[in-house]
């Protein structure tokens, strides 16, 4: 899954531009066929506002949220996007200035008012960020665009237009959510974020949204709480991005890329501050596994413990045979991967690029599992019987078990990132096949399919171009699990048609179709397909 091309002409640095949104779809030029199943959206979400007036944008996750949708129809596709209209872009574009401080951008007063009331302004608190940016998905039978706080945006994926601002802290104890939920079959959305637990200590709560109400009336207004973890430190909560689940087990990875909470207040309050400054590292603390049972809610004490990873998306975490398996995207040691993630960096020339991300911590992706049936009497040995895995968990003498994993794939500074699987099929159960985004020293350039149980893998790649995170389409009549495809949003900066949506077979990863625009488009990070 090593990348093959090297990129030289500094292509990528197209997809960190500013673009325009659009007054109306673009017909696609298709190439190949599209799949009669297809008769949805691709919806994507990214960055494509990178600066206001004079003032840029510094950090990758600080762009201004811009909605992209693929439409099929009749064998026919059309490209469409538009800027959600969160607080953050309105009142940016209306002041021509950075006015809510975003992930790695501070919001400086406005430079009109006179100096008493710029001094106060810093004393106010923290005005967070609803900037949308990061993906979006379905609760009830309405479609969110969200980022990584407490705010989500309603949207309507017909027109892309802005509904209703959304504060979570209204209905759950919750500081903020990720972008990454798990959604059952009956549209039970689950998700995880810090909040104060008890004893004014932060902890982290489960979310549950139920789906659809009879009654219409609106799910997120019945959110409540399923089960709470501990935090290892009292204010300083572990930066959270996702979580595991299987049928009957939430699984949440507590790294040790840590939010400095007290930091956080009296930097930003007293000097100006931006997110990025408030992370730190405990080099000490290893990366903690907790596990707790879904029906009902109910925190399992027992302490599981490995080296320390950053990461941020899990593949996939199901149960066998007594066991929890937990299958992730992992960067080793305790530094933070988003240090490397300034735009900066990414608009280098290439050499530049590549010498920033050799300091960067490798990526790896890893499996481990969790044994469920704990005695305190087998100290010392393996604990893990699965026959396919060389994955271990050993108790030592105070308790605590030392899990080591199986490492299923690891190239030199070459991540596969932004997994997916066939999630409505196989997510929560035992599976063979990830999808992901190859990135070449965080440069996004190829497709990536990984056998979990063989470490068989497949690749789709061209030269100078540069594609998104695959979603994966089941054949409707599909009996495989890679019976489907993969969309994909593709750039090729020196190409007629710059911009264009790539299916490939997941079989193989064959192409089956592309359908390209005549105009292009900046990164984007998550997404879904609604049929």
């Amino acid at each position: 899954m090593v990348s093959r091309f090297e990129h030289p002409a500094g292509g990528y640095k197209k997809i960190f531009e500013t673009c325009e949104e659009l007054a109306e779809p673009l017909p696609a030029t298709v190439t190949g066929r599209i799949p009669s199943f297809l008769k949805g959206s691709l919806l994507r979400l990214g960055p494509g506002l990178f600066e206001v007036g004079d003032e840029p944008f510094y950090h990758l996750f600080d762009g201004q949220a811009l909605m992209h949708k693929f439409d099929f129809k009749n064998g026919q596709v059309t490209y469409f996007r538009k800027f959600v209209r969160t607080d953050a872009y309105v009142r940016a574009i209306t002041e021509k200035r950075v006015v809510i401080t975003e992930f790695g951008t501070f919001a400086y007063p406005d430079p009109c008012k006179n100096i008493f009331s710029r001094f106060f302004s810093y004393f106010k608190g923290v005005e967070v960020t609803d900037n949308c940016l990061v993906n979006v998905y379905p609760i009830g039978e309405d479609f969110y665009a969200v980022t990584e706080t407490n705010f989500i945006t309603k949207v309507n994926t017909d027109t892309l237009e802005t509904l209703k601002k959304v504060d979570m802290c209204n209905f759950v104890n919750i500081n903020g959510v990720t972008a990454h939920p798990h959604i059952e079959r009956d549209g039970t959305v689950y998700n995880i974020g810090n909040c104060m637990g008890k004893g004014a200590t932060l902890a982290y709560n489960i979310v549950r949204i139920p789906p659809t109400q009879k009654d219409k009336s609106d799910p997120i207004e019945k959110s409540k709480v399923v089960v709470q973890f501990p935090s290892a430190e009292r204010f300083k909560p572990s930066y959270v991005h996702s979580f595991g689940m299987s049928d009957n087990y939430f699984v949440f990875v507590e790294t040790p890329v840590k939010i400095n909470l007290l930091k956080f207040l009296s930097a930003w309050s007293i000097r100006g501050s931006n997110y990025m400054d408030c992370f730190e590292s405990n080099e000490a603390q290893g990366t903690l596994f907790h596990i707790a049972r879904k029906y009902p809610g109910e925190y399992i004490d027992h302490k599981f413990k490995g080296a320390p990873i950053g990461m941020f998306h899990h593949i996939n975490t199901y149960e066998d045979q007594g066991f929890i398996v937990v299958d992730l995207c992992a960067w080793k040691g305790f530094e933070f991967v988003y240090n490397y993630l300034w735009l900066a960096n990414l608009r280098a020339n290439w050499e530049e690029v590549k010498k920033a991300a050799m300091m960067a911590p490798q990526p790896e992706v890893r499996r481990y599992v969790i044994p469920l049936d704990v005695h305190k009497e087998e100290q010392g040995k393996n604990l893990v019987s699965l026959p396919y895995t060389t994955a271990t968990a050993v108790m030592h003498a105070d308790g605590m078990i030392w899990l080591e994993p199986e490492v299923l794939f690891s190239g030199p500074r070459q991540a596969f990132e932004f997994p997916q699987i066939n999630y409505e099929r196989y997510g929560g159960k035992n599976y063979t096949y990830a999808y992901g985004l190859g990135l070449n020293h965080f440069i996004p350039d190829r497709i990536c399919k990984l056998n979990v149980k063989t470490k068989e893998t497949w690749v789709w790649q061209e030269p100078d171009s540069y594609p998104s995170e695959p979603l994966f389409v089941q054949t409707p009549d599909g009996v495989d699990e890679d019976d489907g495809v993969l969309l994909t949003i593709v750039v090729a900066p020196g190409s007629q048609r710059p911009g264009y949506l790539l299916i490939l077979n997941a079989k193989d990863l064959s192409e089956i179709a592309r359908a390209e625009v005549e105009c292009s488009m900046p990164v984007t990070f998550h997404g879904m397909y609604k049929p």
